[in-house]
C-alpha cells in the first residue's frame, strides 16, 4: 500500500464502527502506528502531543479492534472500521462529537422516534399512535396480525401499489410493537447478526 504521509510523515485515519457505520473519532497514524495497528489489531495512532505511538485503550481498556483499513481515492486518508470496546471518546462519550453510537437505519429510525415521541407526548384522541398505545400491547398485535394477512392477501395480486403501501402499514404497525414491548429494530438487527455467526 503506497500511501501518502503529510510533511509530518502522518495520514488522518477517520475511525469507523464495522457494525453502525458511525464514525467514532479522528486520528493520525505515521508508518509505525499503521504497521502496529496491521500487526496487534489494535488500532494505533501517533500522538502529536505526548509525540509517541498510542494505542487507543492502553489506559482505559476502551480499545478499538481492527476489522479493516480503506485508502482514499488519493492514498492520503484512512478509513478504518473497528469493533470498539467502550467509548470511544477520552471524555467518556461513545464518539468524540458527543454521539449516541447506535445503529441507523436512517428514515426508519427518524421514525422510530417520532413513534417514540407520539407515545410519550401526544394526547391519544389527537394522536392515532398515542390511541394504539393506550390500547395495550395485545390490541397492538392484533394490528400487526391484521397487516400482516393484507401484506399476504396483495402479494398474491399484481398490484404493487396496494402490495407496497400494505407492507409499509405492516412496518409501521411492527415497530409500534416492538416498542411497546420495550425493543427498537437494532434489537432485531442484533438477532439477526448472531444467526448469521451460526
Amino acid at each position: 500500500m503506497d500511501l501518502k504521509y503529510n510533511s509530518d510523515g502522518l495520514i488522518p485515519a477517520i475511525i469507523q464502527d464495522a457494525t453502525t457505520k458511525n464514525v467514532l473519532m479522528l486520528g493520525y497514524m505515521n508508518k509505525e502506528a499503521f504497521k502496529q495497528t496491521k500487526e496487534l489489531k489494535k488500532v494505533t495512532f501517533f500522538s502529536r502531543s505526548k509525540q509517541r505511538l498510542w494505542t487507543k485503550g492502553e489506559e482505559s481498556g476502551n480499545v478499538l479492534n481492527l476489522v479493516d483499513i480503506k485508502v482514499d481515492c488519493d492514498n492520503d486518508t484512512l478509513l478504518i472500521q473497528v469493533n470498539p470496546e467502550g467509548p470511544t471518546c477520552h471524555k467518556g462519550s461513545d464518539t468524540c462529537w458527543n454521539e449516541q453510537n447506535t445503529s441507523n437505519f436512517g428514515f426508519i429510525s427518524q421514525l422510530e422516534h417520532t413513534i417514540e415521541e407520539r407515545r410519550s407526548n401526544s394526547n391519544p384522541e389527537e394522536s392515532y399512535v398515542a390511541s394504539l398505545f393506550a390500547k395495550g400491547v395485545n390490541k397492538l398485535a392484533q394490528k400487526v396480525g391484521e397487516e400482516a394477512v393484507e401484506v399476504v392477501i396483495e402479494a398474491k395480486d399484481n398490484n404493487d401499489e396496494l402490495f407496497l403501501n400494505e407492507s409499509a402499514d405492516l412496518l409501521f404497525h411492527y415497530l409500534m410493537l416492538l416498542q411497546a414491548k420495550g425493543f427498537k429494530l437494532e434489537d432485531i438487527e442484533r438477532v439477526l447478526k448472531n444467526r448469521e455467526k451460526k
